[in-house]
């Protein structure tokens, strides 16, 4: 039990100082290989700030992404089986509706949360004029997949 409490106070305490320092700009700066953008042609873009296994905390891998969603952008219904999901808005507005939650519509520093397996039923760009630029945090166990499309 006690060794749970260190572990989750450890993953805890992480992800809040990787948040500040993406926050505060530094990681292009210290880690510039680390930053991968991935650009679909759907409209979304994905970049990789940080990434990291955590093998004193049975080997979670934690992993920061600035995702920015083109006007109207939206995916469907999924689920991330084996992840911790934390979000914070950046910039425009995001939509995000988990499991039966009301639809939230977010601005720039609120925040969302998605428990393993819960349902993302909505995860869209709020605006049809503007862009919407959001950080994802998650911690994940590697065993599971990381993003399952729901049916």
């Amino acid at each position: 039990m006690k060794q749970t409490i260190v572990s989750h106070t450890a993953v805890a305490l992480l992800a809040s100082g990787v948040t500040y320092l993406v926050l505060a700009g530094f990681p292009e700066a210290l880690w510039p290989s680390r930053a991968h953008a991935q650009q679909a042609a759907t409209g979304v873009k994905q970049t990789e700030l940080f990434k990291v296994t955590m093998n004193d905390v049975m080997g979670r891998v934690v992993t920061i992404r600035r995702t920015e969603r083109d006007p109207g952008n939206g995916s469907g219904p999924h689920r991330h089986p084996g992840s911790h999901t934390f979000g914070y808005v950046l910039e425009g507005t995001y939509e995000v509706k988990v499991d039966d939650g009301p639809l939230q519509r977010l601005g720039p520093g609120q925040t969302f949360y998605e428990a393993p397996n819960a349902l993302h039923a909505v995860s869209r760009n709020g605006s049809t004029t503007e862009p919407v630029k959001y950080l994802v945090i998650q911690v994940s166990d590697p065993t599971k997949p990381a993003t399952v499309p729901e049916k």
